[in-house]
């Protein structure tokens, strides 16, 4: 189904027992992403706060379930989106040997025809309301955590149109408001907005932008969906509400924008102005991105449909609403890849500790020798998964969603000598592990069966167990062995005091003397302060704190991962490294004493105190004391 507007998408949720409505005082400053953290980790409802000190309700965590995302797209499970593709592409590539069956294809096309946007003259509900003075203060606009540099609008529709053939570009980039009327505009180098961006530079033209809040949640989706540049948001969205999405234009540039949005900010970039420092601004990877030079957005008119909701989310440590987000675009994707690039793809996976690109689980069936490297080349070329840095393929029988298990497949299946594959390519500019800015490495994991020619088709299964009490004994540094996730003796987690850039290096070495490293071939190493034995913060910290180049080391036959935080001291690190996010003691304690008059059920303590002890100094940068 398609929504109206907003609004109708908030009685559906309500109607669905998906929403709790608050409507004691909740500030947008600290307070709301709080109780969001609270309520998104425990798979809470969506939020609607009414009074925000503003003139406006705020929603949140609307996408923040699998049944409120269904809700979001009007279906009742992805598998109606998954049929719908598949229908299409029987359609396209059936064989037609005569004229009769050629003529098929036509409603095809006619159908195709039918879901792109409509153009209209004349202003859409999203103008019924113009401000006299446009004014971004007067929407709740959400201070986030304690070191985010500013309020930042966090779920903007991002209009931009390419100067030289006029196509237009959705997105979705974070806004941080500096005044009632500018704000920074966080388009990185690898996204298209920011292509236009530099050729309207060339042409010496401002840049028009109209950004656009809430409306039918489709335009929310469609903005953060990874599509190629030649296929049109709203054409994609079109095709997911089946009918073709009402435009209407803006009011002060040549723009086109969804008549039912809640909220149209009008304004320009001018590439000749000099960039702003945006930031700093807790990120999805749950590491605060750093403050950077982006461009500043002018606004120039403000919009807004009566009854407005502005809609907001909060991204931090996952699992955040976005994970929700990310799980649709995995099933709908997975059918676009099987079709148009690797249909040996059985199934594919981003759990959300890897924040999407930092880690995907692929399960393929194999054909020939060298195959799951053909299919890690292939989608490390493909659009956004050229951030990806760690890459797992297994073959169709093991169930890629239960983590020990492929954990064990890794661990069986796999020798580092043979099976390990590195690459180096763009890496995402959040990622702060990469030596250098926006450019890292990557790195292969082959766990399927072996077919000839691919250096043996079996392992020799080690008969010495690991000797524990040994590394303890010899080894203090190496204070905790988690072995909760040992795979026959072949993986092991433990933490280590990292003082000096070698240290890793002389530390196996020991123990290779020692003769301590038989049935080791994966040894992962992570920080002391992290050991919880919980699988899900490993995997988030190791994702976020390598970069395979330079962390990932074949070292006696053994991959050794360092996931340390990484240092000048102890790894020659010369980029700064990120504090994690969580809310300061005096937020935490504020929400605590006014939780029971929320209206929200049992109290939920706050995730942060999980995590309290991972912050290294003060501010946004983790810095030694």
């Amino acid at each position: 189904m398609a929504y109206r507007n907003l609004l109708h998408f908030i009685e559906c949720l309500e109607k669905n027992g998906e929403l709790s409505r608050i409507t004691e005082p909740v500030s947008p400053h600290l307070e709301i992403a709080e109780i969001t953290d609270r309520i998104t980790k425990s798979q809470g409802k969506a939020l609607l706060f009414e009074n925000t000190g503003k003139e406006f309700p705020l929603l949140i965590n609307a996408f923040g379930s699998e049944k409120r995302m269904c809700l979001a797209l009007g279906i009742s499970s992805f598998d109606i989106i998954n049929q719908r593709i598949d229908d299409i592409f029987t359609k396209l590539t059936a064989t037609r040997n005569t004229i009769f069956d050629k003529l098929k294809i036509i409603p095809l096309l006619q159908q195709f025809s039918q879901w792109m946007p409509k153009m209209h003259k004349g202003r859409g509900a999203c103008q019924e309301v113009v401000m006299e003075t446009p004014d971004l203060n007067r929407l709740p606009v959400l201070t986030c955590w304690k070191h985010d540099g500013g309020p930042f609008i966090t779920l903007p529709v991002v209009h931009t149109l390419d100067p030289e053939n006029g196509s237009r570009n959705v997105g979705m980039y974070r806004m941080q408001v500096f005044s009632d009327n500018t704000t920074g505009m966080h388009w990185h180098l690898h996204k298209n907005s920011a292509m236009h961006f530099h050729k309207y530079k060339k042409s010496g033209k401002r840049m028009p932008i109209t950004v656009t809040l809430g409306g039918d949640p489709i335009y929310t989706y469609a903005a953060t969906a990874p599509l190629p540049e030649s296929i049109d948001e709203y054409l994609f969205a079109g095709f997911l509400r089946q009918k073709p999405i009402e435009m209407v234009k803006s009011l002060t540039n040549d723009i086109y924008i969804p008549s039912d949005v809640d909220f149209v900010i009008e304004g320009y970039a001018d590439p000749y102005e000099e960039l702003v420092l945006e930031g700093p601004f807790g990120d999805h990877t749950g590491f605060y991105s750093l403050p950077d030079f982006y461009p500043r957005f002018h606004v120039t008119c403000i919009t807004h449909r009566k009854n407005a909701v502005y809609p907001a989310t909060i991204v931090g440590i996952p699992p955040q609403e976005d994970a929700w987000l990310g799980m649709a675009t995995e099933k709908i994707f997975l059918k676009l890849i099987q079709y148009a690039m690797l249909p040996e793809v059985v199934d594919m996976h981003m759990p959300f500790e890897g924040v999407f690109h930092n880690l995907v689980l692929l399960k393929i069936s194999k054909a020939f020798a060298g195959h799951a490297l053909k299919v890690m080349n292939a989608l490390w070329g493909a659009g956004q998964m050229m951030f990806n840095k760690i890459m797992i393929v297994v073959d169709e029988q093991v169930d890629i969603h239960n983590y020990f298990r492929v954990l064990e497949t890794v661990a069986k299946n796999t020798d580092p000598q043979t099976d390990l594959f590195f690459s180096k390519g763009p890496s995402d500019v959040l990622d702060h592990a990469s030596r250098k800015f926006a450019l890292g490495g990557k790195i292969g994991i082959d766990a399927t069966r072996k077919f000839a020619g691919e250096n043996g088709e079996t392992l020799t299964e080690s008969e010495v167990p690991i000797n524990i009490n040994a590394f303890l004994e010899f080894l203090p540094p190496l204070t905790k062995i988690n072995t909760d996730y040992v795979a026959d003796g072949h993986l092991l987690i433990t933490s280590l005091n990292k003082i000096y850039s070698s240290q890793i290096h002389t530390t196996i070495n020991f123990l290779y003397q020692k003769n301590l490293l038989q049935g080791i071939r994966y040894w992962v190493l992570i920080d002391e302060v992290l050991f919880n034995n919980e699988i899900s913060d490993i995997v988030w910290q190791v994702g976020n704190n390598i970069d395979p180049s330079f962390d990932c080391k074949i070292i006696h036959n053994i991959l050794v991962i360092d996931g340390t935080k990484k240092t000048k001291s102890s790894n020659n690190m010369t980029r700064p490294w990120p504090n994690i996010i969580v809310a300061d003691n005096e937020t935490i304690q504020m929400v605590d004493n006014k939780w029971q008059s929320l209206g929200l059920g049992k109290f939920i303590p706050s995730p942060s105190l999980r995590y309290m002890h991972l912050i290294v100094g003060y501010g946004a940068v983790a810095e030694e004391n």
